[in-house]
């Protein structure tokens, strides 16, 4: 019974792929718009929320392949960890880049030696 299951829904499919890149480009389009917004909470915590959104558009994607309204095999526990696997490399490279972003600052902010 494993041997079907894994011809149907290999784990180095371009299923998953396509799952990858998916929450991948999401985490960073919701990043990015929570970080341009005014609010600073949302900006302080703009990886997180990009984050939450991509994951959960990804449990939808799976629900709604669960209940039948795409032409898919249904809902994939290995579609949910590839989904898992975009966000965490989008998550990373976002933490990196904020990491680096950040620490170019020559002087410290608020002191005035005038």
């Amino acid at each position: 019974m494993e041997k079907k299951d894994e011809d149907t829904d290999p784990w180095l499919g371009a299923d998953k792929f396509y799952h990858i890149i998916m929450c991948f480009t999401l985490t960073l389009l919701f990043y990015a718009l929570a970080s341009f917004t005014s609010h600073p909470f949302l900006r302080r915590h703009a990886i997180s929320i990009g984050s939450v959104v991509s994951l959960l558009a990804g449990a939808a994607k799976e629900a709604a392949d669960h209940l039948g309204y795409f032409r898919s095999s249904g809902a994939s526990f290995k579609d949910a960890i590839a989904d898992i696997v975009g966000v965490v490399i989008a998550s990373f490279a976002l933490t990196l880049f904020r990491s680096k972003t950040s620490g170019h600052r020559s002087h410290p902010q608020g002191i005035s030696l005038v």
